[in-house]
């Protein structure tokens, strides 16, 4: 029948549509079910929009700069409407690309908000229900809202902003990141509450294009994930640039007018402050899409608001999955995607494995990139483990030098007894990219012997990767 399938996927992220190509290649009839747009958050207002904003603002700052160069740039400035024109843009067109990819491969989509009637039981397959939405038009060719089955119905509805009680977002005064995407004049003053990449990165973006930019953190360090020594380079940097930062801090009241934010902010040490700005980003984290589903109904085991499955996505219902956000952190496109496929996999019957996610990279793309994997340090240590650890300055790299960009640092964390990479962890120019090179290190459990005996190309920044391991063995080169 038309409207049964073998693979049904809630959601058309990172996590679905990759499930639903991967389940294709596999020889499943598969469709996935959205109901506002193709590729999810992260492609239309997370992880690509944000870094479209971002490209503007660093080009924006080199021709601010452009004397250091021996170049010349008069009358600099910006025009708010084309920079979110181009991100969005830049959305737009993989939007469509994910449309393309869903086509080819033969998946079919179904358009609407889905309720799971129940999980697949014996012979009897699971049973979907698909509701006409108001969210957003059906692509073309997607079929329309009505009851579905599938043998296997994979979950994967994703996250949204995290909103705090009496802070609550208004889209006018108090942003999301949807709506600190697509700001109609650019804001004068800004408060960013929280540090994590989501608030860190708007905070950078603001910044570089004028606004003056607080910080608020709960924790006692930005980038609360990060190595506690990465983190720091990255606040002096921050700071540099003349964002404000406060640590141990919390929002607990906002007053708004017609024109500006008051929040009064609280510290650790007991002391209280107000301060005011045009907008204020709530950059708080995220919680799982679970409602409205029918979890409740088939008995599907939640834990804190996030889906409990056993690594390779299955449930406590059969036939029943989930993946990505919805089935808890690292809340990582890259983390989707791969679960995605773990999922898949399994249900092929094909040998897999659950996801080590000691070994999925971070990425925070502000000024200066911050990126990582594995323990930080003091992680390690908590674990344990006796650690060396290697540290490289952008300052020794002659790659680094002629690019402008000497402020910076790559730190390696390796198990003093073995010599097995724990960590790796980086800030400056184009670390999120250089990251990869430890992350295949670490899958591929390399040592620091083999580390150290590895060529890299000079001049690179990618350099700096092979002279930290070299310190933390007593062996650096140009430091």
């Amino acid at each position: 029948m038309a409207d049964t399938y073998d693979i049904l996927i809630i959601g058309a992220g990172p996590g679905g549509y990759v499930a639903a190509i991967r389940a294709a290649q596999l020889g499943f009839k598969t469709a996935v079910i959205d109901r506002e747009h193709l590729g999810g958050i992260c492609l239309n207002w997370g992880c690509i929009p944000t870094k479209a904003l971002l490209r503007s603002a660093e080009i924006y700052h080199y021709m601010q700069h452009a004397g250091d160069y021996g170049l010349s740039a008069e009358k600099v400035g910006f025009d708010t409407a084309a920079i979110v024109k181009r991100s969005r843009g830049v959305s737009a067109r993989l939007n469509g690309g994910v449309g393309m990819l869903l086509k080819k491969n033969k998946v079919d989509v179904i358009w609407g908000e889905a309720t799971i009637e129940a999980g697949a039981q014996g012979n009897q397959p699971g049973k979907v229900t698909v509701k006409e939405t108001s969210r957003a038009p059906a692509p073309k060719g997607a079929l329309a809202a009505g009851s579905y089955s599938a043998k296997h119905i994979i979950i994967a509805t994703g996250a949204r902003p995290r909103a705090i009680p009496g802070i609550e977002p208004d889209k006018k005064q108090i942003w999301t990141y949807y709506e600190a995407m697509v700001p109609e004049t650019m804001p004068k003053s800004l408060l960013v509450m929280g540090s994590g990449a989501i608030g860190i990165e708007f905070a950078s973006f603001y910044r570089t294009m004028g606004a003056e930019v607080t910080v608020i953190e709960l924790l006692p360090q930005i980038l609360p994930v990060e190595d506690a020594e990465i983190a720091g380079l990255a606040r002096k940097r921050f700071e540099k640039q003349g964002i404000k930062i406060l640590t141990g801090a919390k929002v607990t009241k906002v007053e708004k007018s017609a024109d500006s934010v008051t929040a009064t902010i609280e510290t650790t040490d007991g002391k209280s402050q107000q301060l005011s700005a045009e907008k204020l980003i709530s950059a708080v984290g995220v919680v799982g899409n679970i409602e409205n589903l029918g979890l409740e109904k088939i008995g599907l085991k939640i834990d804190r608001g996030i889906v409990v499955t056993d690594g390779l996505g299955r449930t406590n219902v059969p036939g029943v999955y989930a993946i990505g956000d919805v089935a808890g952190p690292p809340m990582l496109a890259h983390k989707a995607e791969h679960e995605g496929v773990l999922c898949v996999e399994t249900i092929k019957g094909l040998h897999t494995h659950a996801m080590d996610k000691a070994k999925i990279p971070g990425c925070t793309y502000c000024q200066p990139q911050i990126a990582s994997v594995g323990l930080t340090e003091a992680k390690a240590k908590e674990q344990g483990f006796a650690v060396k650890v290697g540290r490289f300055p952008f300052a020794g790299n002659g790659k680094a030098i002629a690019l402008g960009e000497p402020d910076g640092m790559v730190k390696t964390v390796f198990d003093a007894k073995t010599g097995q990479l724990l960590g790796a962890h980086m800030v400056g120019a184009e670390v999120t990219e250089l990251i990869q090179g430890y992350v295949v290190a670490m899958n591929l459990e390399t040592t620091e012997e083999d580390l150290m005996h590895t060529v890299f190309p000079h001049p690179t920044l990618s350099e700096m990767m092979h002279e930290s391991v070299l310190d933390a063995y007593g062996k650096v080169i140009h430091s």
